[in-house]
């Protein structure tokens, strides 16, 4: 088991590639705190991990509070003695989310909260549970948007995994002398209920996956995969990176 001994802080695991990575990160062995703001996500997700023989502490809380935030942490820490792991996966891309030029203001704040300001809660408290905890890792969920342009503009979720990366690289510099990576994943398009919304259309679905060069849009497990190697003793000299879970999107022009 990759993770045996570790207590992982997941967010967004109420559902999508969060509720993936908690049963997943269970399987090899981490103990983990479910933290999401659907109540019956966290309840499915708790059944999901002692299925596999898992163990958890579920949180119902909002990563836009400070106190949702640090009081799930705090609880991980009572249950559990300590926290190595803090996976910020939690984000929205809202329906209205365009071009800035179109945008309401609205959704660009609500974005915002959510993917910049509920990472930064997360590593803020997490960072400190970290030390206590003689070190650790913090995984970032970013995208492969913030660093390649998208002729179908989300421009506020963008912006806001831009700025997931920027964070990344920033901790890594700071808390790396003190036992702590920071590193970011950057997945491509992943089959979630989200994206299943997002690209309702068979005519947005098809343009999306013809940039695909491995033909196929990414499983929540693909990028979990990388999220595990993160978590784990294996990737102790990793800082500060970004690995890109995208098919070679990012690779590709034509």
């Amino acid at each position: 088991m990759r993770l045996k001994g570790k207590v992982a802080f997941i967010t967004g695991s109420g559902g999508g590639m969060g509720q993936k990575a908690a049963v997943m990160f269970a399987q090899e062995g981490a103990k983990i705190i479910v933290f999401d703001i659907n109540e019956k996500g966290v309840r499915e997700t708790v059944r999901m991990v002692e299925e596999v023989g898992g163990e958890c502490v579920a949180i119902v809380g909002d990563v836009t509070k400070a106190e949702d935030v640090e009081g799930a942490i705090k609880a991980g820490e009572e249950k559990f003695g300590h926290v190595n792991v803090i996976y910020n996966n939690a984000g929205i891309m809202p329906d209205g989310d365009e071009s800035v030029v179109d945008m309401d203001e609205a959704i660009w704040q609500k974005v915002m909260d959510v993917n910049v300001k509920g990472v930064a809660l997360g590593c803020k408290y997490g960072v400190q549970a970290l030390l206590r905890a003689g070190g650790g890792s913090i995984i970032n969920v970013a995208s492969f948007v913030a660093i390649l342009g998208c002729t179908v503009p989300q421009d506020a979720y963008t912006a806001s995994k831009g700025a997931v990366l920027a964070l990344t690289h920033s901790l890594a510099v700071q808390f790396g002398p003190k036992g702590i990576r920071t590193n970011a994943i950057s997945p491509g398009p992943i089959w979630t209920p989200l994206m299943d919304q997002i690209l309702a259309d068979p005519a947005k679905r098809a343009l999306r996956l013809n940039r695909i060069p491995m033909g196929r849009f990414g499983k929540p497990e693909d990028v979990v995969y990388a999220a595990i190697y993160l978590a784990s003793d294996e990737s102790t000299w990793v800082n500060g990176s970004n690995l890109v879970v995208d098919g070679g999107i990012t690779v590709n022009y034509f």
